[in-house]
Parts: structure tokens; C-alpha cells; sequence
């Protein structure tokens, strides 16, 4: 035993390591408190779970629509992307498995013989059949850390599988929603176009009347023209969202129908900021604080790669062979050994290795950071977006109220023939109030499209 820590410890002193440094080695990994963002997450950590918050909502409770609910149903049973996440989680319980069995002995059966013969002699059989175990005792955590490392790991892909589900519930109801708004785009534009067709009838009979010219009926045909130009386009975009919902279910292409009144009704959201308790619910948030364990417990690993490793074998069988002897019938062996086996000649190859593991851990620390903070700024965006939508909204409203008035007043004086309104007028009017809707609409999607974005950049759908 004085050999080996004489040997061991000025390996170990060479490496800038000291026995007494194995605390790093068996500590379970603790998320740092050394910047305010890491300080403020483990306390949100701590904080009591409110289960009225956005983002702890079930979906069901956010997306009440008939129609939306049985396409994230079928989504969440059907989408690829969900069900590979899902089979990674069947990958990292399997390697944590492994990992676990690792703290037991290994055992191989392993039976053989031969047969000789010497100067014709008649021919002699040899046989064993020994069973041999192997185990190695984990003093210096090795087996600890790899089972803590397929551990985090497991726990990551079970966060990744929640992003995953996340992002499909939203991306659903986000599709639902824009087929509903593509769909009124078109009916409007439809329902325009043949008020358009009415313009130009009513510019040829002014014409006619010898009230206009050419110019004016041209002109207003041109638009019409538009208009049916701009159908095309929406139809166009209304077929690619099909497809789009289609892909989420894992599906053939169709056409997919929504609700006559699809619309998210939830009470106005006036916080300014969002704590960060429930920042720390996201999913992939979760995974990155994973990561960042993960990474801990591949330092602790390179650490111990620095202290020996014990193994104890026992062979044991029956075996007729005993020596150069061949007796019949055998007899029953048992060998026993042990062995410790410190690094000597691998310390340059063990530093880099835990140099390089270091700076792992650092870069997944700056990924978790990063993540946080993407998180902030993502429910920021939504949050601002929403309420800035919500009075944008009442806007609209007002302006489509005033340019539907004018077009009445315009195409009115046009017919009577007041002096002073022309034709380019009421072209205007057209124009501005199909704008209008097209933007209320538009506008409608936005606020609503902010609600999705919101419930997910908050982990909802777990």
C-alpha cells in the first residue's frame, strides 16, 4: 500500500490535483449563483408553482375551439418530429440502463476443449468449463458520474420531447388560425370584386350618359382586374397553409376547415413582464440547466480518470486439464485476483481531457445563460406584440367605419352627378376600405398569432 501512494499522489500532485480535491469528484451538480440570471433562476426554482399562470395552463383551457382541439389531438398522436423526440427519450432511458448496470459484476461462460495425439498414441481430450467475473469497485466515482451523466441526459431529451410538443400544439393552432384569416381575406376579396364589377357597370352607364370618359372606366376595370389578381394570390397562400397543417399531422395534402368564428377569447394580458419562475417552467430552459449537468458530471469524470481504478475477478469452473496434467474425471478451480491500476504514463492525455471538459461546462453554462435570456426576450416580443395588436385593433375598427361611410358618400355624389366628385375619388375610397379590412383582419391574426407565441416562449402544452 505505501507503493501505491507514493506512486499515486505525485501523479496526482503533477496534474495540479490533490486528494483532498475529490469533493468535485462525488457532488451532485448545484446550478451556480455567480451572475444575477443564474441567482434569479435557482430562486424561481425554489418559489412555490402557480398554477394559474399562462404558461401553467393546460392546452385545452387555451384553445377551446372544437375544430383546433381535434387537430392538436390528432397532431400530438401522428407528428414525426414528436415521435422521434419521444423515441430519444427511449434512447437515453436505455444508455441511463446501462449506466445502472455498470455498478454490477460482469459474468462470461466461456467453456472449450482440445484433443492431442503424440507419436500415434491415442488421442487425449482436454476441456474447461470456467465462468469468469469481473468487477470493478467505483471508489473514485467513475461509475457514479457516468450513471449522473445518462441521467441528465435522460432528463434533457425529456425536456427536448416537451419543447417539441410544445412548439406542435402551437404551431397547430398557429395554422388553424391562419386558414381562418386567409379564408376571410378571400371572401372579402370575392365579396369586393363583385362590388368592383358594379363600379365598372356603373362608370359605363355614366359614360353612356356622356357624364364620363373612357379614361374613368378604363381605370376602374384595371382595378377590378387587380382585385381578381389578388385572389389568386390568397388562394395561393391558403393552399400552401393547407399543406402546411397537413405536414403537422403527418398527413396527405387537403383542405382543412375552421370554425365560422375562430377566435382565441381570453381576458387582456396587462403585465408588463412575466416573473421568472415561470421562465424557468420552459421546457427547453430545462434542458439547457440538463446540459449544463451533464456537462458537471463529464468534468467529475475526467477528475477521477486522474485516481486508480480496482478491479476484483474470480474464474471458477471445472476443468480436467491440471497443470500439463490430463486426470479424469476433473476437478472443480477457483482463482481469485485483484488488481489497482493508477495513471502513470497517460497524465498529459488526462489533463487536456479535463482542460477540454472545462471548457465544455463553461460553453454549456454561456448556453444556458443564453437560453434564459432568449426566453425573456421571446415572451417580451409576444407580450408587446399582443397588446400593441389589441389597440391597433380599436384603430381599424374606426377607420373602417369612417372609409365604408365615405365609399357610400362618393359613389352616391358620383351618381347625382355633383360637381366636383370624380371618379378617381371613389376608386380611392375602394381602395382605402378594401385595404382597411384586409389589414383588420391581418391585424386580428397578429393578436391572436401573439397569444400562441406567448403561451409557448412561457413552455404552455406540458
Amino acid at each position: 500500500m505505501t507503493i501505491t501512494k507514493n506512486i499515486i499522489i505525485p501523479v496526482l500532485a503533477a496534474a495540479g490535483l490533490s486528494l483532498l480535491s475529490g469533493c468535485n469528484i462525488y457532488g451532485k451538480f448545484k446550478m451556480p449563483k455567480d451572475t444575477p440570471l443564474t441567482e434569479a433562476y435557482v430562486k424561481a426554482c425554489e418559489a412555490e408553482v402557480d398554477s394559474t399562470a399562462f404558461g401553467n395552463l393546460r392546452w385545452q383551457q387555451v384553445f377551446t375551439d372544437p375544430m383546433l382541439t381535434d387537430l392538436i389531438y390528432q397532431a400530438l398522436k401522428t407528428n414525426t418530429n414528436l415521435a422521434n423526440a419521444k423515441l430519444n427519450v427511449d434512447i437515453a432511458h436505455a444508455n441511463l440502463q446501462g449506466a445502472r448496470l455498470s455498478y454490477l459484476p460482469s459474468v462470461a461462460l466461456s467453456p472449450n476443449g482440445a484433443g492431442a495425439s503424440y507419436a500415434g498414441n491415442a488421442m487425449s481430450w482436454s476441456y474447461q468449463l470456467p465462468l469468469s467475473v469481473s468487477w470493478e469497485i467505483d471508489i473514485f466515482g467513475k461509475l457514479l458520474n457516468s450513471n449522473r451523466t445518462a441521467k441528465a441526459s435522460y432528463l434533457q431529451s425529456q425536456s427536448y420531447e416537451q419543447a417539441v410538443r410544445s412548439q406542435i400544439i402551437s404551431a397547430v393552432a398557429n395554422t388553424y388560425y391562419a386558414i381562418a384569416m386567409t379564408r376571410a381575406q378571400l371572401e372579402l376579396q370575392r365579396e369586393t370584386s363583385v362590388k368592383w364589377a358594379e363600379t365598372v357597370q356603373t362608370m359605363l352607364d355614366l359614360k353612356e350618359a356622356a357624364y364620363l370618359n373612357e379614361a374613368s372606366v378604363v381605370q376602374t376595370r384595371a382595378q377590378y382586374y387587380g382585385i381578381l389578381g389578388q385572389i389568386t394570390d390568397t388562394e395561393t397562400s391558403l393552399n400552401k397553409l393547407y399543406n402546411t397543417m397537413s405536414l403537422l399531422l403527418n398527413t396527405q395534402p387537403q383542405e382543412w376547415t375552421t370554425s365560422a368564428d375562430a377566435l382565441i377569447t381570453l381576458p387582456q394580458i396587462i403585465r408588463e413582464e412575466v416573473p421568472m419562475r415561470e421562465l424557468a417552467a420552459r421546457p427547453d430552459v430545462k434542458a439547457a440547466e440538463y446540459s449544463l449537468a451533464a456537462a458537471y458530471y463529464t468534468t467529475a469524470s475526467a477528475r477521477a480518470a486522474f485516481y486508480p481504478g480496482l478491479n476484483i475477478t474470480a474464474n471458477g469452473g471445472f476443468t480436467n486439464l491440471l497443470g500439463s496434467m490430463i486426470v479424469n474425471p476433473g476437478d472443480w478451480f477457483v482463482q481469485l485476483a485483484g488488481s489497482l491500476a493508477a495513471p502513470l504514463f497517460a497524465r498529459g492525455q488526462n489533463i487536456a481531457r479535463l482542460k477540454g471538459a472545462k471548457a465544455r461546462q463553461q460553453q454549456a453554462l454561456n448556453t444556458f445563460e443564453y437560453t434564459l435570456l432568449s426566453a425573456a426576450s421571446e415572451v417580451s416580443n409576444a407580450m408587446t406584440t399582443y397588446n400593441q395588436a389589441t389597440e391597433k385593433s380599436e384603430y381599424l375598427k374606426q377607420q373602417i367605419a369612417n372609409l365604408d361611410r365615405a365609399v357610400d358618400v362618393t359613389q352616391t355624389l358620383l351618381k347625382l352627378g355633383t360637381t366636383g366628385t370624380t371618379y378617381l375619388e371613389v376608386i380611392t375610397a375602394q381602395q382605402n376600405l378594401l385595404s382597411a379590412q384586409m389589414g383588420q383582419l391581418a391585424c386580428d391574426y397578429s393578436r391572436t398569432q401573439a397569444l400562441i407565441n406567448l403561451y409557448q416562449s412561457l413552455g404552455g402544452g406540458r
